[in-house]
């Protein structure tokens, strides 16, 4: 089903206020000159200009930064300015620099700094700072003109474009101004208008210009006669005059260019090159669309296009621009110089993401080549429609694999490296650290990741405040920023750069009011900053307090947590005290002694009452202990290494030199202090250093150790990249973060077990799991480095590249080198696998291919190639690719100027293209950088050059395609495009650029930073919804786009589409959609964990001298209770020997039975027990369901009366039949076999109602659903459709048996019966083999025993039995009442003899013995764990043996060991009731009543259940994860769980592949009732409208779905499809009526709402078009008749004769047949339901409409009809259109026929019933009728035959005739069947 969606309403922002419109005088408002509300420094004078004739103020100076004029005086205060535009008038000064700085916020409160200068060399960007350069280029001057840098400037900037082009924010307003030396500047304005500043407002009155010209107040004065671009020049920026988008915005014409330079997009397709008389006679019109502020939410996955349509508001759907508006002023570009020096102008405009434009300014396609671009650009045709990303972002970064930052330790050591500092946060709950650019907040028990985003470099340093509200981070470059953060919602707080050139230390306060910072400033000195930070979070910004230089080492500094005042720091020969007091930071050495050369690492207060002891570490393993008063050394011990007794070396070495333990960094709690050693080992150890209470060996040195606040966990980091924590308590280490300790060089992804390979300059190889972010496996080769990677597409192997020429296999099973292959001489630079698994290619820097034959285990080298790659080439992913269909190789080689294709088979050379000759133009040759092949078709090879550009060539003839340009500096050195051909990724230098490739002309592209290193690879994911890059670290992407799976043509997936518009969603539906809609990725996944349970003591087996009944266990063991991990994940494990527990002997409760054998001890398939003595603690039951003894106290009964009605338990999973008013039609005779006029030919739509009612055999093909009370056997490759008739009622669940010979079907109770029915099918014939009865009132489940010799059968809650049938005889083998409802059953698939049961708070086992002919059964309950809560077991399955995997309605799968009977591992599966789960292997499938449809890895659980807590449970995890239309009811999968077929409540069959991760609409169908169906004049398609809002689009020769339009809220009760007047296609239209009254008109062709009318103020319950369908007539139920006129959107007509009885039918055709007795050129009649009909001849254009006849009948009694009256059905005769056929009308059962001409009724036909339905046959003398009694008549008016059908499940409310009158669809409800017409 479609997603509900409205539309999107642009909002306009509130109005700025008055006083700054239409533009402000910036220094005449902030009275400049009194300088009372601005600031001036430095050599600030106002002077007179010669030119402009008025003062100016004049700013010069040595240095910019010390001379400027500011606004406003100072930082706190800001400007308030919120116009669009600032116009800042200024003249640079000759030779010198200049700089202007603007801080401007956005909407979420963020202060962007932008700068402009002529200073600045390239354009800078942060995620704060836009640094732009301001160029001169000197041309040819013109006679009479100053030198360029003496001309006045008016600098137009766009504030608010700025802003959304480069950082992707919103603009709010200006909050300040800075202008810097050296300049003259005149003015500042602001403006929400774009003025000119070349034409005044008498030149624009007196020409007519359409344009905005310059206030008087702001012009520059221009001499009688001359130019003003002669004299002035004029900058705006962002330029719509741009040469390409990575070059500058440049001055309009003028000889001395003056350049801004930065990465502009474009709007328009590629640049063009105007030739001069082009530029002198063509002024170019560009109208410019600001980004829309609409954001579609991606959708529920479905490959059908959509309009969504409101069911409020106005249905104009605005392309708004950024301020709301629908589109902006239009922007003139000119060739306003005539004497032009150049021979060409670059035009182009700014490329952002937009939403559409009008289909009729869009062309679809772009043409090939530049040459065509330009001769487009230069006719000025805006041809190309641009794509937009949805959402914008397109991109959110979901997790890093990473630890580190920038490496702060003098000398660097071992244990320092890259900043390697970790710290807890209050709660303990989780630990903050860096991952080079990004601060990581990871969570210790979910390992879920909080990013804090914002840096540009490496983090070098971090700091919590004490009260866990505040964190403080510096970077290193630039030197050096540093950020203040509110910890709780990530929002940075304040920006502001430290006078110390690298900081290496922060520490806040204990209160977070002072916070300190320690770094060498540029000189190399140490100093100390302190800065007070307690107005950071009220809106003000950090302020020194002081700052000192030190000639002493500072490796450590802390400030006390006793005194904010007092701070303590260590260095080498160093340990000294600080004080702040009197606004001055002063300190003293400490009396070291002997220690005074000792090289101090790190120190520590004591978190004592007294606080006045410090501890300090030192490389050569001494611990200090200073009294902080006296100032003295109170105990000196130092770490050595232990000898082992007669052993020459220590038992611990070191990892460096010297006598002792290299001591890196401690942490003191109350009673313990941690120490981390070089040597490898995490010591800790008591106050007073007696003994060590613990010991962790790590992978390398430790580089620091944090206690936690409550003194219980012990974090540590490595020098290696490792980050984890030691539980004190439980003496275990947990790993929290593992990652590369230098930058990763290239990776691989893994398609079937979500795995990530990557390599690294560490020399080692990891695999990642995708879902959970851990590390899987470690290869280290120490002697050579890995240089490339790739994963076999089939085989659990990949192979890896190295720097030594080798090539090796490797095997992820067996851990192993499996191959090892050296026919390359040089390093890999780049390694290949064929999609198809076939084939491996491997190159290396000596020039040379291998191709190896990678099918086997073990792959084989089958050719080498020599000198064919480019030997200059580095190691690049994108050096070396094949095709996906594995038919082509493309590479860089022979040289590096060209790019060869060859056959992956035989290495035959197919295409050899020239790079250097794609740019003919340039300076220099183009070299490829990177290649990858695109989607097939098209076929395109993608390559990106050395200037910088990316062509799109043809794979197969080499031909230039497209290009598309990139920002300098760097070229594009790695290329990566989504399966699906939509999305392109190129990374240059540290910023990854997203492309829109599926938009043909100019496509957009999103610009993402993070990375503080460049960027070496990019990947998707194999299911393509998330996205993978590597360099510094490895960072994970969430796509956000919503997936495209239109089919082909369909407008959606197409250029040209028009706009989609949507309302607001609310925050649960769009988050749904975003996190899921189309497959889309989880925040969070989430994991079971292990805790470590006591076991229980179970015999293993029965005493020798027991008969085989098992009793309780007497014997008691370990504690009470179970070990329960942190987080919702737990372990569970019920203790042994408690009275009751788990056994049905316990008094009190429902299940008062004994306990059976242990289920270790049953034998497979049916027991045979000859003797039973002293049988005790069990019930059993004969074949008659009756205890065979009441044994045991308070045996169940077996009766089936009960004394209260049964409730309906709080679970989805039950079944229950939809309500229905009608009933069974009884005494009716059916056509015989083979005279039947009609042929049910298909069937429109699934039961969503059901539960399990969807089988599928993969191996066999057999394919069954439900629908209604029909079984449906499709066979999905022809769509050929075979119904199994006989179920009296709703089919409520099916079985398919495991040989796929016998089918089961259950049906609820109907009215003629007592039971409900049970039907076995015979699969190969399709024929009924047995009718069973025995439940009440309905069947829950089905299962065949897996030798199919049983058949089990569960009633619901109402019936509460279970059956066990023989399927030999389907005799009755035994029936077991229940006292509650059960909601699932299954068989266990090892033993034919064990059933498993769930329901309330238990699972059931149920065992099966036999002695002779009678079947006893066994039963035993295992009741839930009270750690896993109070919830209930709602669905069941087994894995592999002997695991039970169990669903229950609080979302959590607990797992069963069926061997000891216990429940040992529940995990958080969901967030509602799991309804379905399904297991096979190693992979298990959980579908639920959010929508969500889960794949779980479960290969780890049966290692689990042997290990116990030894093993990690972080090994189950989510695989993938698909959010469908629905609850998840049905759902039957391929043995390898790779693909499936899953139904849900929304009617819906969807076919999911995990593989691909997609899941493709099967069958669907409206999910609720079905008003009308209409058709269109040439029956391909046809339309249908239901209650649920929809109006629906099928093709009638596939019945496929191919469209359909939603509204929300409302219900479509009727329809109409224009008539075939109509004969252009782009004039096919369907009108709709809804419940509010209003009218909608679709058009379909273009998938697109036309008009929405309001004509009624009551629901619509008919409508038609006129008979040339230029008029609509529709009525409603309070029996007005509106005529409109769908060309106008006006109702010009209104007739109320039926006013007061709601109208049924309407009816228009043109008038045909002689004179009725009235004028007109339509005849059309109207039905009401209060018995009457009116007949209507009219010329609506000429606005008559004459009364024809009116018929009236008498109500029949209400004893006839108890319910309500039926329908008035009436419609003019097909074969004889003077007659009018009547239905429904009257006292009796009836079909009238009148005539028009005699005015008296021709002829009657008895019914059986009222009819509710009627339709007549334009062909053959037929008429359908439909009754509420579900019966379906054909009557023959000419022989008055008929023949009755049955099939439906309601009443037939619906029957329509198509137009040529061999189908016939009906309805009931929501079903729709349709019927072959055969005879006629």
């Amino acid at each position: 089903m479609a997603r509900d969606s409205r539309w999107v309403w642009h909002l306009t922002p509130p109005c700025p206020p008055v006083w700054q419109q239409p533009f402000l005088n910036v220094f005449r408002h902030f009275k400049v000159d009194e300088w009372k509300r601005s600031s001036k420094e430095g050599d600030v004078a106002v002077v007179t200009d010669k030119t402009l004739k008025c003062t100016v103020y004049r700013v010069r100076g040595p240095v910019s930064a010390g001379n400027y004029i500011q606004l406003p005086k100072t930082s706190t205060q800001s400007l308030g300015l919120t116009g669009r535009y600032l116009y800042v008038l200024f003249r640079p000064l000759p030779a010198k620099h200049f700089v202007i700085h603007l801080d401007l916020c956005t909407e979420d409160s963020q202060v962007i700094r932008v700068s402009f200068s002529n200073f600045f060399k390239e354009f800078k960007s942060t995620a704060t700072w836009l640094q732009f350069p301001f160029i001169c280029e000197t041309g040819t001057p013109r006679k009479g003109v100053g030198s360029p840098g003496a001309r006045w400037t008016c600098l137009q900037l766009d504030l608010h474009d700025i802003l959304l082009v480069y950082l992707n924010r919103r603009y709010s307003q200006l909050k300040s101004i800075r202008l810097c030396a050296s300049l003259l500047v005149r003015n500042l304005y602001t403006s929400d208008l774009c003025f000119d500043p070349a034409v005044t407002v008498a030149e624009a009155r007196r020409a007519k210009l359409p344009i905005t010209p310059i206030p008087r107040e702001m012009a520059f004065p221009v001499p009688k006669g001359e130019s003003w671009h002669d004299h002035y020049v004029h900058v705006r920026f962002p330029s719509d005059s741009s040469k390409t988008s990575s070059e500058a915005v440049q001055k309009s014409c003028s000889p001395s260019e003056a350049v801004l330079a930065g990465p502009v997009p474009r709007l328009l397709p590629h640049p063009a090159a105007f030739s001069k008389l082009v530029q002198d006679s063509l002024a170019l019109m560009v109208q410019k669309h600001g980004p829309t502020a609409s954001r579609q939410a991606p959708s529920v996955p479905r490959p059908l296009p959509e309009v969504s349509v409101s069911c409020e508001r106005s249905e104009v759907c605005s392309v708004g621009g950024p301020s709301g508006r629908s589109q902006e002023p239009l922007a003139w570009v000119k060739a306003t110089d005539k004497h032009v020096v150049s021979d060409s102008l670059h035009v182009s405009a700014r490329q952002t993401t937009v939403e559409p434009t009008a289909p009729e300014d869009a062309s679809p396609q772009e043409s090939p080549g530049r040459k065509q671009n330009q001769q487009e650009a230069a006719l000025g045709k805006d041809r190309f429609q641009q794509r937009s990303f949805l959402p914008d972002p397109v991109l959110r970064l979901k997790g890093v694999i990473g630890f580190g930052g920038h490496s702060t330790k003098w000398p660097v050591t071992s244990a320092s490296g890259p900043c390697a500092q970790a710290l807890w946060t209050r709660d303990g709950a989780a630990v903050v650290y860096p991952c080079h650019a990004v601060i990581v907040v990871l969570c210790v028990n979910t390992r879920e990741q909080r990013l804090f985003l914002g840096h540009t470099d490496k983090v070098s340093a971090l700091a919590l405040d004490g009260n866990g509200s505040l964190l403080a981070s510096a970077q290193a470059r630039p030197h050096s920023m540093l950020r203040l953060w509110d910890f709780q919602t990530g929002e940075c707080l304040s920006l502001f750069q430290s006078p110390v050139h690298t900081v290496c230390s922060l520490s806040f306060s204990d209160s977070g009011e002072v916070l300190c910072g320690v770094g060498k400033d540029r000189h190399g000195r140490m100093m100390v900053v302190v800065w007070g930070t307690a107005q950071v979070g009220r809106g003000g910004e950090a302020v020194i307090l002081t700052k000192v230089h030190s000639d002493v080492d500072i490796q450590a500094f802390e400030v006390a947590f006793f005194d904010e005042t007092r701070m303590a720091s260590c260095g080498r020969g160093s340990v000294r005290l600080w004080r702040l007091r009197g606004g001055g930071l002063r300190s003293c050495p400490v009396d070291l002694g002997e220690h005074h050369a000792l090289e101090f690492t790190d120190l520590a207060f004591r978190q004592a009452q007294d606080g006045h002891t410090l501890y300090v570490c030192s490389r050569s393993g001494h611990i200090l202990e200073i009294d902080h008063q006296s100032m003295a050394v109170r105990r000196a011990r130092r770490l050595l290494p232990t000898q082992t007794p007669g052993g020459p070396l220590p038992q611990k070495q070191a990892f460096s030199s010297g006598p002792g333990i290299a001591i890196s960094s401690l942490s003191v709690s109350q009673a313990k202090c941690a120490v981390g050693s070089e040597d490898g080992y995490l010591r800790l150890w008591p106050l007073d250093f007696s003994s060590v209470l613990l010991e962790a060996e790590h992978e390398g040195p430790i580089s620091s150790v944090r206690v936690s606040p409550d003194g219980l966990r012990v974090l540590s980091t490595t020098s290696s990249g490792h980050l984890g924590f030691l539980d004190i308590l439980s003496r275990e280490y947990s790993v929290l973060v593992r990652s590369h300790a230098a930058p990763v060089l290239a990776l691989a992804t893994e398609c079937s077990r979500g795995q990530l390979a990557t390599v690294s300059q560490d020399h080692t190889v990891r695999i990642w799991d995708l879902a959970t972010l851990q590390q899987l496996y470690d290869f280290a080769s120490p002697e050579e480095a890995p240089c490339a990677v790739a994963f076999h597409p089939t085989q659990p192997t990949f192979f890896c590249g190295f720097s030594s020429g080798a090539v090796r296999s490797f095997s992820l099973e067996a851990t192993e080198v499996l191959v090892e292959h050296r026919c390359h001489r040089g390093a890999i630079t780049g390694l290949a696998a064929s999609p198809d698994g076939s084939l491996l290619f491997s190159s290396c820097s000596r020039g040379s291919l291998a191709q190896y034959h990678s099918g086997a285990p073990r792959c084989r080298i089958l050719r080498v190639a020599a000198n064919v790659v480019c030997q200059e080439a580095c190691p690049n992913p994108s050096a070396l690719v094949v095709s996906g269909d594995s038919r082509l190789l493309a590479f860089v080689g022979p040289s590096k100027y060209t790019v060869t294709v060859m056959d992956t088979t035989s290495l035959d050379e197919l295409l050899r293209v020239d790079i250097g000759t794609l740019d003919l133009a340039g300076s220099r040759l183009d070299s490829a950088v990177a290649i990858c092949f695109g989607p097939a078709p098209p076929g395109h090879l993608l390559v990106s050059t050395s200037s910088n550009m990316v062509a799109v060539l043809d794979a197969t003839s080499g031909r230039l395609v497209r290009e598309l340009s990139c920002v300098p500096p760097a070229a594009c050195s790695v290329l990566a495009l989504s399966g699906d051909g939509r999305f392109l990724l190129t990374a240059a230098d540290r910023a990854i650029k997203v492309w829109n490739y599926s938009a043909q002309a100019g496509p957009g592209c999103q610009v993402y930073i993070g990375h503080s290193e460049p960027v070496r690879a990019v990947a998707f994911t194999p299911d393509q919804q998330q996205l993978l890059s590597v360099g510094d670290a490895i960072f994970l992407w969430d796509v956000l786009a919503p997936s495209e799976k239109s089919p082909p043509g369909s407008i959606q997936g197409s250029p040209g589409a028009p706009p989609t518009c949507e309302a607001g969603l609310g925050t649960r539906q769009l988050e749904d959609m975003v996190s899921g809609a189309n497959g889309l990725p989880r925040q969070q996944v989430p994991m079971p964990s292990q805790a470590s349970p006591p076991w229980l003591d179970i015999c293993a087996r029965p005493p020798k001298d027991h008969d085989g009944a098992f009793s309780m266990s007497d014997e008691s063991c370990g504690p009470e209770g179970l070990c329960q991990a942190s987080g919702p994940p737990v372990l569970v494990q019920k203790e042994a020997g408690r009275a009751g527990d788990g056994a049905w002997g316990a008094t009190g409760g429902p299940w008062d039975l004994g306990r059976p054998p242990h289920p270790r001890d049953w034998p497979s398939g049916l027991r045979t027990d000859p003797a039973a003595p002293g049988r005790q603690g069990m019930v059993t039951y004969r074949a008659n369901g009756e205890p065979k003894a009441p044994i045991g106290p308070g045996a169940c009964s077996t009766g089936r009366a009960r004394a209260q009605p049964p409730t309906r338990p709080d679970s989805y999973r039950h079944f229950t039949t939809r309500y229905k008013a009608s009933l069974l039609a009884k005494g009716l005779s059916f056509p015989a076999v083979g005279d039947e006029q009609l042929h049910l030919k298909a069937v429109m739509g699934y039961n969503g109602n059901g539960r399990a009612n969807l089988v599928w055999r993969p191996d066999t093909g057999f394919f069954a659903y439900t629908c209604g009370r029909l079984v449906v056997v499709e066979d999905l490759h022809s769509g050929v459709q075979q119904h199994w008739l006989g179920h009296p009622e709703e089919i409520s669940t099916l079985a398919l048996s495991h040989d796929a010979q016998v089918l089961a079907s259950a049906s609820g109770r109907s009215s003629t019966a007592s039971r409900c029915q049970i039907r076995v099918w015979d699969v190969p014939g399709g024929s009924c083999r047995q009718l069973l009865s025995h439940h009440d009132t309905a069947v829950q489940a089905l299962a065949f025993s897996p030798d199919d010799r049983l058949l089990v059968t569960l009633g619901d809650y109402g019936d509460r039995t279970l059956a066990l049938w023989s399927t030999a005889t389907y005799e009755l083998v035994s029936s077991t009442c229940l006292p509650e409802p059960v909601h699932g059953v299954a068989f266990n698939p090892w033993d034919a003899g064990e059933l498993a049961c769930v329901g309330q708070g238990a699972v059931t086992l149920w065992l099966l013995q036999q002695r002779g002919g009678d079947v006893s059964l066994q039963v035993h309950r295992e009741p839930i764990p009270e750690e896993v809560g109070g919830c209930e077991l709602t669905s069941l399955c087994y894995g592999t043996t002997p695991l039970l995997y169990c669903g229950s309605n609080a979302g959590q799968v607990c797992v069963w060991d069926m061997c000891v009977g216990r429940c040992f591992l529940a995990w958080d599966a969901d967030d509602g009731e799991i309804g379905v789960l399904l297991c096979s292997g190693a992979r298990l499938v959980s579908g639920s009543n959010t929508r969500r449809l889960r794949l779980w890895a479960v290969g780890a659980v049966p290692e689990l259940r042997r290990k116990g807590s030894g093993v990690r449970s972080s090994s189950v995890f989510m695989e993938r994860e698909l959010t469908l239309d629905g609850a998840v009811v049905s759902a039957v999968f391929h043995e390898s769980m790779d693909m499936g077929v899953v139904g849900t409540t929304a009617g819906t069959l969807w076919y999911v592949s995990w593989t691909e991760g997609t899941s493709t609409r099967l069958i669907s169908g409206h999910r609720s009732k079905v008003n009308e169906v209409v058709f269109s004049p040439s029956e391909s398609h046809c339309a249908t409208c239901s209650d649920d809002g929809s109006v629906r689009v099928w093709s009638v020769a596939s019945m496929e779905l191919l469209i359909q339009f939603q509204v929300l809220s409302q219900s479509c009760l009727c329809l109409s499809w224009s008539p075939p007047s109509c004969e252009h296609p782009e004039q096919q239209r369907v009108a709709a009526g809804y419940s509010d009254g209003t009218l909608r008109l679709f058009s379909i062709p273009r998938i697109a709402m036309e008009l929405k009318m309001h004509p009624h103020s009551a629901a619509l319950t008919a409508i038609a078009f006129s008979a040339d369908g230029q008029t609509i007539l529709s009525g409603d139920k309070d029996g007005l008749v509106a005529v409109s006129r769908p060309r106008t959107g006006m109702t010009f007509r209104v007739l109320s004769d039926h006013r007061g009885a709601p109208i049924c039918t309407i009816q228009s055709t043109r008038r045909e047949y002689g004179d009725f007795g009235a004028e007109g050129v339509d005849l059309w009649l109207a039905a009401s339901g209060d018995q009457q009909v009116s007949v209507w001849a009219s010329n609506w254009l000429q606005d008559r409409c004459e009364l024809v006849d009116w018929l009236s009948f008498p109500a029949p009694a209400l004893t006839e009809v108890p319910s309500c009256l039926p329908p008035s059905l009436a419609a003019f005769c097909p074969w004889d259109e003077a007659l009018l056929v009547c239905a429904g009308l009257g006292v009796h059962h009836e079909v009238v026929f009148y005539s028009l001409r005699q005015k008296q009724v021709m002829e009657k036909i008895p019914l059986p019933f009222f009819a509710v339905s009627m339709s007549l046959s334009p062909g053959a003398h037929l008429m359908a009728i439909g009754f509420s009694e579900r019966v379906l008549r054909l009557v023959d008016c000419a022989s008055g035959a008929v023949q009755d059908f049955a099939g439906h499940d309601d009443s037939v409310q619906l029957c329509r005739f198509a137009p040529s009158a061999r189908l016939l669809f009906t309805a009931a409800h929501s079903e729709i069947l349709v019927w072959e017409v055969t005879g006629h």
